[in-house]
């Protein structure tokens, strides 16, 4: 590649210099706050906002992502560009963890990712594809971590710098630059860092080709050895100027021997008002220990440097080579102590920090995951070992939910800790049981259960719907397979099935340890409390408590039966636990199902017609020698059971049929009125 430096306040010599300074342009100076121009074209909202959240305060940059991709096993003559698509959990992880540090932009694994780069690896033809997956990656660490931080597309230069400078045509290195860039702007960067450059005009090439494909705001960075001359003559103060006349929005340094090296480079640089600095240094000089290179400077003199970086107005700041997470984080602590530009603070008043001060783990690939969140009042009453009493509710069949909070008010008052939403019964339509959790919480203040079956959602819409109903609060579920649909309302309907009740839990028991089912981090631990069903009744009762251990194994937390009519039917279900478990209580919380019956009709309806029901021959016989009395009969049986098995299980789940919640509350007063409640 052509050498050439600028002369003072003339016209650089290299044709690559007078092509690219000529395509790229100036975009009007402007007023020291960086707001406005004036004179040129106006900024484009990209670049104007972008400028307008570094008038507020500094932003701090991420570090290294080579030094940690070498440290987790990567060889060091891999090509680390591929990793986003070969090893994707590596790269992401690696951003999470600067995120969790406190940066506030990440930059893209794309450093190398040109075609000319990537050739001997034989990737030339995949440039496009990995600069747009791993600006995808980026923004997923983005998004996953909740924060408001920018993602960079990170460009280097064409060749590596051990070979020197790359002698090829300026159309050639364009075609490069311009396939990188728009594999970038395809993944959806925020802004691009132009960075590493140690001759002049490959980078106001690269800036060039930036200004005729987008108008995103541009950093541009170049690498300045101990005398204070990049590898082709160029000064700082030269770069500066030809950067700033091209269109770059930042200008600085990064790289290099390290921070002081670095910090006398970007004092050297004088600026146009409107266009801000940077500096990213080195760790230090590197030495190799053991196959490693280990940098000098530790986190501690990182976070020492950043006043002087400030005073040498530098707006941007963050790590080159050899900086890690922990560097991320010192810098992070310096900058929460510098006073905030933002609106309403106090002048000379710090600004308590958004973001987490406790350094990742770097040593090995980890989601940076928060803590668990508090536990359900749900959750916690079982653990306090208060008898719990939780009621189902069946959505409404229409748009109106008016009946169903009424319902949800004469539980709560009746003394009934939760409500169970069911979803979609027997396979009929009902409204959705997420919508009407929330609309109950919200509006009667009473906690709710849903049912999610795993027969109308795919895998994807299974975890869309759990991720929405813990960000609205709710966090109690119950796991199930659910019925199939030519038993309800659409028979030439499909059920989906990815997964049953079993691998329900599964999913639901990764989000609580802050993953999703393909194992990508999901910001932070769920906090879900996930209960199974159980049929004590089962004709098979050895498969049924298998398909249970599997669900308890699979991070079950507690059990719902279906209902149970008699002590003998519970007694039954105590044995089989006894032969499986060697006690005579599952290991779990256990809330046991209460249908309440109505009538001899009723009951003989449940009993030969409805799956997992099974109701007794004396019971029957008692319900229809009832007559008109069924219903009070069928409530004072349900009572008499409750009180005998209540040492026996943790709570109850009652069930009110042809939505009787009347006869429900009822039941849920008299047993208050015998707990002292």
């Amino acid at each position: 590649m052509p050498g050439g430096v600028p002369g003072r306040g003339g016209t650089p010599r290299s044709p690559w210099l007078r092509a690219a300074a000529a395509a790229g342009g100036a975009s009007g100076t402007l007023l020291p706050h960086m707001t406005e121009p004036i004179g040129g074209a106006p900024l484009s909202h990209a670049r104007l906002t972008f400028r307008q959240r570094l008038a507020r305060r500094p932003l701090l940059f991420d570090g290294a992502m080579g030094t940690l991709l070498f440290s987790r096993g990567i060889p060091q003559q891999a090509s680390l560009d591929q990793l986003v698509a070969t090893r994707p959990e590596v790269v992401s992880a690696i951003h999470r963890e600067y995120l969790a540090a406190g940066a506030d932009a990440i930059e893209t694994c794309s450093f190398g990712a040109n075609r000319i780069r990537l050739a001997p690896f034989g990737l030339a033809a995949e440039a496009a594809r990995l600069n747009r997956r791993a600006a995808q990656l980026a923004r997923e660490a983005r998004d996953v971590s909740g924060r408001d931080a920018l993602v960079a597309g990170s460009v280097g230069p064409l060749a590596s710098a051990v070979r020197g400078p790359l002698h090829i045509s300026l159309e050639r290195a364009e075609a490069a630059f311009r396939e990188q860039v728009e594999g970038l702007l395809e993944g959806g960067v925020d802004l691009f860092v132009l960075e590493t450059f140690s001759h002049l005009d490959e980078l106001l090439a690269a800036i060039g080709t930036i200004r005729g494909l987008c108008d995103l705001p541009v950093m541009a960075e170049m690498t300045f050895g101990e005398e204070l001359r990049a590898a082709d003559g160029t000064t700082p103060s030269n770069a500066a100027r030809a950067l700033a006349s091209a269109g770059a929005d930042v200008v600085g340094v990064n790289c290099g021997a390290g921070p002081l090296v670095c910090l006398d480079a970007l004092e050297a640089m004088e600026l146009p008002a409107g266009v801000a600095r940077s500096i990213m240094p080195n760790a230090g000089l590197p030495q190799r220990v053991e196959g490693q290179f280990v940098y000098a400077a530790d986190p501690a003199y990182f976070g020492e440097t950043v006043p002087r970086f400030l005073a040498a107005g530098a707006m941007i700041v963050g790590g080159c080579c050899g900086t890690t997470p922990e560097h991320i984080a010192a810098m992070r602590r310096a900058l929460d102590a510098v006073p905030s530009a933002e609106p309403g603070a106090q002048p000379g008043v710090a600004v308590p920090s958004p973001y987490a001060h406790e350094v990742p783990r770097t040593g090995r690939v980890e989601a940076a995951v928060a803590g668990t969140p508090e536990p359900t009042g749900f959750a916690e009453a079982l653990a306090a070992g208060r008898f719990v009493i939780s009621v189902e509710i069946d959505p409404p069949r229409s748009v109106r939910i008016e009946r169903t909070l009424e319902a949800a008010r004469l539980l709560r008052d009746a003394g009934a800790d939760l409500v169970n939403i069911s979803d979609s019964a027997m396979a009929r339509v009902r409204m959705g049981a997420m919508a009407v959790a929330f609309a109950i919480q919200r509006d009667v203040g009473l906690e709710c259960l849903v049912h999610v079956t795993t027969r109308d959602r795919n895998l994807m819409a299974l975890e869309s719907e759990l991720l929405g109903a813990h960000a609205l609060g709710i966090r109690n579920v119950l796991a199930l397979t659910g019925d199939p649909p030519r038993s309800g309302d659409y028979p030439t309907g499909t059920g989906v099935w990815d997964v049953d009740s079993i691998g329900l839990v599964g999913i639901l028991a990764r989000l609580n340890r802050g993953e999703d089912a393909a194992g990508s981090p999901i910001g932070a631990r769920a906090g879900f409390t996930i209960a199974c069903a159980l049929d004590p009744t089962s004709a098979d009762l050895d498969h049924e408590l298998g398909r249970l251990e599997q669900k308890l194994a699979a991070g079950a937390q507690l059990v719902m039966t279906q209902p149970i009519y008699d002590r003998a039917q519970w007694d039954r279900l105590t044995d089989g636990v006894q032969r499986r478990w060697g006690a005579a209580r599952l290991p779990v919380p256990v809330l046991a199902g209460v249908l309440p019956l109505h009538s001899s009709r009723h009951a003989e309806f449940l009993h030969h017609e409805v799956p997992g029901i099974t109701i007794p021959d004396e019971i029957r016989v008692r319900m229809h020698g009832a007559g008109d009395r069924g219903a009070e009969l069928g409530m004072e049986l349900a009572i008499a059971l409750i009180e005998e098995i209540r040492p026996l299980v943790d709570g109850i789940y009652l069930m009110p049929s042809f939505g009787r919640y009347e006869m429900a509350a009822e039941v849920v007063r008299r047993l208050r009125s015998g707990d002292g409640r």
